[in-house]
């Protein structure tokens, strides 16, 4: 009589598998809460204890952790004297799952104590012991690989070695991303440390990725492309997509910053996004009112871009769109009524709901980019340090409407890429000069862009002026005032060039690269 050994914190799908072997001629042996559902299903079952001749032990720490479960589950076909000399009998099916320990650290003001009662320690056993010995045992890990195996066991009586290994891969797959989870855990922050503004980056990371959606392509039709996720994203961005087209891997880039563009701002703010960079940022009372402003700023870029909001999307935002083609939206949400509207008039547009993302413990606030050979790690940049003090370095102070519209610009040009130039006003992108190797050449679309708006704008660097020609190209255009890190060998002669036309200029000692 063939045994199966069923060990399970997940009891999904086993009363109905446990019948169907059982029907085939299949002993089980179980312990603890699956030998209990085993008999409230009506199955017969052998308890743990009565083969190992031991007691469960320590509240139910140790259960199978025995000679004659694991001889039973390591015995090679050539093993079976040996192991009937020590009366131990083949296991030939191990059907084991794992306590929830992410599930468990993922609630709030879980303690330590908690977390450790929830790893598994048995059950990590017998998947790899089972797993070794896939030539002879078959594991089953997932509830979702039960009725396949049955299928098998019903049709020939046996599963091939193929899915044998198949099935070993995956178990060692879940008890290697099980233990990694543990380890981040234990490495990560400790409950009684005291907060930091920027996390410690850790000496060795393990991603747990997975892939989350196979993307048509890459960047272009002949590049592949897939986007991996997190465990803790349940869908593109840690949010689901509720309309439109399937994502491209250019719409994730875009949404991703243009997300973390919106992410600075508290007003209801607007961004759009077009090749990674800003086509347009504008806050107001209400998103409705943002609108106009950000598609004002490039209207040609914003044509195709995608876009960001930090506000429920309704119908009257979808009405303030007007015929502007959009790529995708990403927003906390959407009215049912901005869904259909969105969903009808606008059917290849991608809805993107983005949900709080936790990222793995140990790992929030740090972002990751490939290199060859390796990966870059970096904490976040989300504006200025709290202790960042901006000085006044011209003659003249800014008024007292140059101030606001100073500060909108600085946070707007901390998501441009470098070199990175804003011409803005109190709460509306411009003019965005980005991603070129020169500021003057920044400085110039920016101002191209901004046309006679630029008059009694302001401008942004989020670098120094290595020289006054990036400044003075604002200054032509009619910019009043100006706001940089400040911190090159030639600050003088940027100060110098300001306090002869007479603007405001402020240094603020934090500079914002994106590269």
């Amino acid at each position: 009589m063939p045994t199966a050994l069923i060990s399970v914190y997940d009891k999904s799908g086993l009363d109905n598998f446990a019948h169907e072997m059982h029907a085939m001629g299949w002993e089980f042996i179980a312990s603890g809460g699956s030998a209990n559902a085993l008999r409230g299903a009506g199955v017969p079952v052998v308890p743990v204890e009565q083969v190992t001749g031991v007691p469960e032990m320590l509240g139910g720490r140790v259960k199978t952790l025995h000679p004659a479960i694991f001889g039973g589950i390591l015995a090679r076909a050539g093993d079976t004297d040996e192991l009937a000399a020590q009366g131990f009998k083949p296991i030939d099916l191990v059907v084991c799952n794992l306590y929830p320990f992410r599930e468990t650290i993922a609630r709030e003001g879980i303690t330590l104590e908690e977390a450790i009662e929830q790893i598994d320690i048995g059950g990590v056993s017998l998947l790899r012991a089972a797993a070794k010995n896939f030539e002879r045992v078959v594991v089953l890990s997932d509830p979702g690989d039960y009725e396949h195996a049955f299928a098998l066991y019903r049709m020939t009586g046996y599963v091939d070695l193929p899915t044998r290994r198949g099935l070993a891969a995956k178990a060692f797959a879940l008890t290697r991303d099980y233990d990694a989870l543990i380890h981040a855990y234990l490495s990560g922050p400790k409950d009684d440390d005291a907060p930091h503004t920027e996390p410690d980056l850790p000496a060795e990371i393990r991603l747990e990725l997975k892939m989350s959606q196979s993307l048509r392509y890459g960047e272009n039709p002949h590049q592949k492309g897939a986007f991996y996720a997190y465990p803790s994203a349940r869908g593109a961005l840690g949010g689901k997509v509720l309309g439109g087209k399937a994502l491209s891997y250019n719409n994730l880039l875009d949404l991703d910053g243009a997300w973390n563009a919106v992410e600075l701002f508290e007003p209801p703010t607007v961004v759009i996004v077009k090749h990674m960079n800003p086509a347009g940022i504008a806050t107001n009372e209400s998103l409705v009112k943002a609108v106009p402003d950000a598609i004002a700023c490039d209207p040609m870029s914003a044509f195709g871009g995608v876009i960001a909001v930090n506000r429920v999307v309704d119908d009257d935002f979808v009405r303030a769109l007007g015929d502007l083609f959009v790529e995708a939206i990403a927003a906390p949400d959407f009215t049912t009524l901005a869904q259909e509207m969105l969903n009808q008039g606008r059917r290849n547009c991608r809805l993107v709901r983005i949900d709080d993302l936790k990222p793995p413990r140990g790992l929030a606030g740090v972002e990751f980019r490939t290199v060859r050979g390796g990966i870059l790690a970096q904490t976040i940049d989300r504006g200025d340090p709290a202790s960042t003090q901006w000085k006044v370095v011209s003659k003249r102070a800014p008024t007292d409407d140059e101030l606001p519209a100073l500060r909108f610009a600085w946070r707007t040009v901390q998501a441009v890429k470098s070199n990175a130039i804003v011409i803005a006003n109190a709460h509306t992108t411009l003019g965005i000069g980005g991603g070129l190797p020169s500021r003057v050449d920044a400085a110039q679309l920016a101002v191209r862009k901004a046309g006679e708006r630029a008059k009694g704008a302001v401008m942004a660097s989020d670098a120094f002026f290595p020289f006054s020609d990036g400044l003075v190209v604002g200054i032509e255009a009619g910019i009043t005032a100006a706001i940089a890190p400040g911190g090159s060998i030639r600050d003088e002669e940027v100060i110098a060039a300001a306090d002869e036309a007479g603007i405001a200029l402020i240094f603020t000692g934090i500079r914002h690269f994106r590269h």
